[in-house]
């Protein structure tokens, strides 16, 4: 009986992942969905999130100014093993990587309207998080080495004009 139950156990426990982070599902990300951009210093940061679908979520990031683009950056979010988990990868103009690979992190925290990750890459920021008080505010919170966060706050815009239709 004894040999029995090891074998059920063993049996149970290797056919179950176990999330590194929170249980989350990408849904709880909706909030996320949207054009947002803001100052940067003398730059703009522009950040466009692409509604989820599955079980992911995406960021097309572009960074501006003096009448030149100096960086873009795609963001993943991606439910796995019932948690989230977030990759990011920079570029310089003419798509030349700022670092060998992408950065992944995982979710630490999560609420109705805010997310946090952390760095399990060993390089890149220690963390990432997002949150959105009001309907017209993205602020995103980029952990520092050291300790404390530098937030950029973004704000909500239209970048698609729909003609009226002729007909």
């Amino acid at each position: 009986m004894k040999k029995l139950t090891s074998i059920v156990l063993f049996a149970l426990l290797s056919s179950t992942t176990f999330a590194a982070g929170p249980a989350a599902t990408i849904e709880q990300l909706d909030w996320m969905t949207g054009n947002w951009a803001g100052n940067l210093g003398p730059n703009q940061l522009e950040e466009n999130w692409i509604a989820t679908e599955g079980n992911s979520l995406m960021a097309a990031v572009r960074m501006t100014g003096n009448d030149a683009t100096s960086m873009f950056e795609m963001i993943t979010i991606e439910e796995v093993d019932g948690s989230l988990v977030l990759h990011i990868q920079q570029w310089d103009p003419g798509m030349e990587p700022r670092t060998e690979s992408a950065q992944e992190m995982e979710l630490a925290e999560i609420t109705s309207n805010s997310v946090k990750f952390v760095d399990v890459s060993g390089f890149g920021m220690p963390t990432l998080g997002y949150s959105h008080p009001d309907a017209d505010t993205f602020i995103i919170h980029v952990g520092q080495d050291g300790g404390g966060t530098f937030d950029i706050e973004l704000a909500s815009r239209v970048i698609f004009n729909t003609p009226p239709n002729p007909h």
